[in-house]
């Protein structure tokens, strides 16, 4: 298995909703940002359809604060909500509008992405949102780069990314994280709220499994602490 390329300096996360980063690529952002790379995030919903009890009203604010909370412990510092309705988010023009002008915003050189396929693994269905989400952003990485497709982003120059790497079940790729596992452990534990309400499993038991197995070894990469791509290259 490949290392994940390493030689660009800007990178931008496009996921669903918050905790979306954090339950897979939060200790390889850790990882770039030590490097000294530029990481954005950017969310196409707010979650606030996703903590059972709080209304939508109140888990939205709660759950931005805690993905700003939990971005900065992985040393980001500029997170974007495109506020599409959480669980009802849909694939198509307008949201691939939307993304290309991100992307010619924040200019990355690599895309990291969350799994937008029909499953997990046989017999776990993925959420909508994370299919609408990923393969109408995998389109804007094409739009953003062509001058013609969505005039009404002419104001913004065109802009070709050079990679996206996409967290799930495919791994082609993967980068050594066992620098960065107490990072991601707390950028997973600023979503404290969200993760009570999940499961009555004590929050920081929580965190140990998840990060523990979002960073397991993979096989045929040289690390005891990995997190695992799908990599698709681009022109340019």
């Amino acid at each position: 298995m490949e290392q994940v390329p390493e030689d660009w300096q800007r990178g931008l996360v496009i996921v669903a909703h918050p905790d979306d980063i954090e339950y897979g690529a939060a200790a390889a952002v850790a990882r770039w940002t030590a490097q000294g790379k530029d990481i954005r995030y950017l969310l196409v919903t707010r979650g606030e359809a996703g903590i059972a009890g709080i209304p939508p009203a109140q888990a939205a604010p709660l759950r931005e604060i805690e993905e700003i909370s939990g971005a900065r412990e992985v040393g980001v510092h500029t997170v974007e909500f495109l506020d599409h309705p959480d669980g009802r988010v849909e694939e198509g023009l307008t949201l691939r509008r939307e993304l290309a002008a991100a992307l010619r915003r924040h200019r990355p050189e690599m895309v990291v992405l969350f799994n937008f396929g029909d499953t997990w693994a046989p017999g776990v269905v993925n959420s909508a949102d994370h299919r609408a989400v990923g393969r109408s952003a995998m389109d804007a990485i094409a739009d953003a780069g062509n001058e013609w497709i969505f005039p009404e982003i002419a104001d913004l120059a065109p802009w070709s990314a050079r990679w996206a790497a996409v967290v799930g079940p495919v791994v082609t790729h993967a980068v050594d994280v066992s620098a960065h596992l107490e990072q991601a452990r707390a950028s997973l534990s600023a979503h404290r709220r969200y993760l009570q309400v999940l499961s009555p499993v004590p929050v920081p038991e929580q965190v140990r499994e998840i990060v523990s197995f979002a960073t397991g070894p993979k096989e045929g990469f040289p690390a005891e602490h990995a997190v695992g791509f799908e990599l698709f290259t681009f022109g340019g």
